[in-house]
């Protein structure tokens, strides 16, 4: 799957913005509020998804004149890309020690802010192209996509116990996008449903697996 410069750009700078205004909103006692990352609370999500702005940040500085080699949809079955993560437990674990060492929830809310006003800043600037990232090169579009759909679903992650305001529909969009692709056909739900149930936050009822049809024994796609 091929996503435009315009179209990854502006979904992902959607997904950001709606990210940060529902950060934004919460106080300590909801930043501790369990999420649906098994392990994390709200407050740990969010420094995993600062993590993730700050890596991203080296491809937005990495533009590149070598073919693409990776797009919004190999990206996910990539070798080197965030499905292959070697140690996931340790991975929740170092951002339960992140999260853990600020003074107060709030202040991990406080340390994103720079980093997604700079990113915005950036993206907003940056041409259409290829960029490096992670081993792999990547057009523009196909890029940003990626980081839409990685926006989209963390954004959903913090509602586990939260009633919050949904993900930015241009993102969420990019993601129904690219786990369709992955999956092979269109999936019968809403976009929310579809993105929780194809990365694995929600496991399908009967008559949601029956709509799915064959496809629904490729479920998960994503976790």
């Amino acid at each position: 799957m091929q996503v435009s410069h315009a179209a990854g750009r502006t979904g992902f700078l959607d997904g950001l913005k709606a990210l940060r205004a529902t950060a934004d909103g919460l106080d300590d006692d909801q930043l501790l509020a369990t999420s649906r990352c098994r392990g994390w609370t709200v407050g740990d999500v969010l420094v995993h998804v600062h993590l993730g702005l700050q890596e991203m940040l080296l491809g937005v500085v990495s533009p590149t004149d070598r073919a693409p080699d990776t797009d919004a949809t190999s990206y996910w079955s990539s070798p080197t890309g965030p499905q292959s993560a070697a140690s996931p437990v340790g991975h929740v674990r170092f951002v339960r020690a992140m999260g853990a060492a600020y003074r107060s929830p709030t202040g991990i809310v406080a340390h994103l802010r720079p980093t997604a006003d700079a990113l915005a800043a950036a993206v907003g600037a940056l041409p259409d192209g290829v960029v490096a990232i992670q081993g792999h090169t990547m057009r523009t579009g196909d890029f940003l996509a990626t980081w839409a759909l990685e926006l989209a679903v963390h954004h959903l992650d913090l509602g586990a116990e939260l009633t919050l305001p949904p993900p930015a529909p241009t993102a969420l969009g990019l993601a129904r996008a690219t786990v369709e692709e992955l999956a092979g056909g269109p999936l019968p739900w809403d976009d929310e449903a579809t993105v929780l149930i194809a990365t694995g936050r929600l496991v399908p009822d009967e008559e949601q697996a029956a709509q799915a049809g064959p496809l629904a024994a490729r479920l998960p796609l994503l976790g």
